[in-house]
């Protein structure tokens, strides 16, 4: 249950961090509303995943998993070209938080 709050957490920060660049510098308001109520939802979620879950493997496994995603929603939707030094980069992210969950000792498990 910890981790699916924490995706929810994820799901809603990247959908807060897209409509952000959709809603032009706040000056439209249906992006804005999206992007306040996408954040409140992220952090009310991450902090109920910090009851349980160690705030150090939280937020890695938060702000990962969301910088990946955000690139590729980004990618997908809003034009952002992703060359081989992006790409590597997101794989080293991605395996810094797989080695924080699967090798130390800080994960809790």
């Amino acid at each position: 249950m910890n981790y699916l709050m924490l995706a929810i957490a994820i799901v809603s920060e990247v959908c807060a961090t897209s409509a952000m660049k959709q809603s032009n510098g706040f000056t439209r308001m249906p992006w804005t509303v999206v992007t306040v109520v996408g954040y409140g939802i992220a952090f009310y979620f991450l902090s109920l995943t910090l009851r349980t879950i160690p705030t150090g493997i939280a937020y890695a496994i938060w702000s990962g998993t969301g910088i990946v995603l955000i690139s590729a929603v980004a990618w997908a939707f809003q034009g952002q070209k992703l060359d081989a030094a992006a790409i590597t980069g997101m794989g080293l992210i991605v395996a810094g938080v797989v080695v924080m969950n699967v090798f130390s000792n800080a994960s809790g498990h």
